[in-house]
């Protein structure tokens, strides 16, 4: 068992990144990730890897592409702003079926915003990271070391997939100091006969695009896409029930805000009431059985995020009128206490009685 370190969640992200196999780092410095990118810059020189500061997020996520096409792990880093300037070279990614990882510590928005933590990135992250019809693997992590077990899989299904992968963390994430076991991770590089790593007079050349002049062309490969995409939806959705299997309540919340709602959860029992909490890992796929499974059950729902309610949408897809579901949160960078979550359970198990 390899001994724990105390690592900050950015450079933790970016250790883990390296075990996993990556040696090709594209980004741009932004408030609260940079710690990721100067980690990577210190170590990719020394391990043989490349580490470049491009001169914007632009052309950092072109470089990307560019690596991926050739085959190998890539990734990039960026806060919120930062993302929605990848968004073009993220779709076409998509569009041309490359796999990499790409890191969104969230801060406050809209605009330049605040440099604190938020998750008001979900609609961007989950249905809208670019232009054009396509999904990307989201994953949301709740403590520093869930970061650190996520990236080696996020690289994994990206391969198994072709297509990129995101982790959505947020600024108390990338911030905080928690201790880390960062394992030796077995390098799962999956052969990729469509990469454009040179020939060698054996094959003929391989060419990486996202351009289709005729429609019926592109409407096919979409169509396909989406095939997959069902798959994915099937087989990989990820998340964590805590105490639901006799609660009334369940408040579905993900990453930072989950580790506030469970406080409040724990509370919430210690005076009687029957609380409980699922945590999506996956937020695409999003884990709808894992909500789905405690419709019948629990009496109400209630969603907690740091946003204006994202998240809300997707939950009452899942329940669809049968029970109510309702929400909290603070946005601006504001991260919601324990007992500001606990006085909204209290006031929805009146509501019950």
């Amino acid at each position: 068992m390899a001994e724990k370190v105390l690592m900050k969640g950015n450079e933790a992200l970016a250790e883990a990144a390296i075990q996993a196999g990556c040696r090709h780092f594209f980004g741009y410095p932004i408030t609260p990730q940079t710690e990721l990118a100067a980690y990577m810059a210190k170590k990719m020189p020394k391990i043989g890897g490349t580490y470049l500061q491009a001169e914007s997020e632009v052309a950092a996520i072109n470089m990307v592409y560019g690596a991926a096409s050739a085959g190998v792990r890539a990734m990039t880093s960026s806060s919120s702003p930062g993302i929605s300037l990848k968004s073009e070279g993220i779709s076409y990614l998509a569009g041309a079926d490359l796999p990499c990882l790409i890191i969104n510590v969230q801060r406050g928005g809209p605009g330049l915003g605040g440099i604190q933590p938020s998750q008001s990135d979900y609609w961007q992250a989950t249905k809208a990271n670019g232009h054009g019809d396509f999904q990307v693997l989201v994953f949301a992590p709740s403590t520093v070391q869930e970061m650190v077990d996520l990236v080696a899989g996020a690289f994994d299904k990206a391969d198994k997939y072709r297509m990129p992968a995101m982790i959505l963390a947020d600024g108390m994430l990338g911030q905080m100091m928690e201790p880390v076991e960062i394992r030796e991770t077995e390098v799962n590089q999956i052969e990729k006969p469509w990469a454009t790593n040179g020939t060698n007079g054996e094959r003929e050349h391989n060419v990486v695009n996202s351009l289709y002049i005729q429609p019926d062309e592109l409407e096919r490969l979409v169509f396909e896409r989406y095939e997959k995409y069902k798959k994915i939806e099937a087989e990989e959705q990820m998340s964590e029930s805590y105490l639901t299997e006799d609660a009334e309540i369940v408040v579905v919340a993900y990453g930072a805000s989950s580790r506030v709602v469970r406080s409040a959860v724990n509370a919430a029992r210690a005076e009687g009431i029957k609380v409980g909490l699922v945590r999506p890992i996956t937020l695409w796929p999003y884990p709808k059985a894992a909500v789905d499974a405690v419709c019948d059950t629990a009496k109400k729902l209630l969603v907690v995020e740091m946003s204006m309610g994202q998240m809300v949408e997707d939950v009452r897809l899942v329940a669809n009128g049968r029970l109510p579901v309702e929400f909290y949160g603070r946005t601006g960078g504001i991260i919601p206490t324990p007992a500001e979550v606990l006085a909204k359970i209290k006031e929805m198990a009146g509501g019950n009685e």
